[in-house]
């Protein structure tokens, strides 16, 4: 996990945008903390906020399609950790391909906080728990927020 080259994830101004993030309660309390920090995103850029909760990370993308038909941005939080089977290849395969599918389809922003991690060590250190490495539930609005706002522009 490097973290290197990555944009730096500052607010912008997103008054009368609204953003809909959906966070998986499956390792509630990493969760909880992406969604805490991307809500403070989202109020840093002066955007309205819908949030809601999943069971799961495959949950995830049928409740975003439903929020892009409704908000400007969509903001997708979960944790999916390595275990001893295939599994975690399915699950991240099927959110990130849900993921974009939504955003082509609906023409909405879909920012991606869904961390695929080998350990829950490594998802906290992406978490943006003070002393955290990366800020993930943060960079993922900064980043639906403004190409909501590139898309607003092209359209006029």
């Amino acid at each position: 996990m490097s973290g290197e080259g990555r944009p730096e994830a500052a607010a912008v101004d997103a008054g009368g945008l609204t953003v809909g993030i959906v966070a998986a309660r499956w390792h509630e309390k990493i969760t909880d903390q992406l969604l805490a920090r991307a809500e403070q995103a989202a109020r840093d850029s002066g955007a309205a906020v819908v949030a809601a909760r999943v069971a799961g990370s495959l949950e995830i993308p049928v409740v975003a399609q439903a929020l892009a038909r409704r908000c400007d941005a969509v903001v997708a939080l979960g944790v999916v950790v390595r275990g001893e089977t295939a599994h975690f290849d399915y699950v991240c395969d099927s959110v990130t391909t849900g993921l974009t599918r939504v955003s082509l389809d609906e023409s909405t922003p879909v920012g991606n906080g869904v961390l695929t991690c080998d350990t829950l060590d490594q998802a906290v250190e992406r978490s943006g728990v003070p002393g955290s490495k990366e800020d993930k539930g943060y960079e993922a609005t900064i980043a639906a927020l403004e190409t909501a706002l590139f898309l607003r522009g092209l359209t006029g």
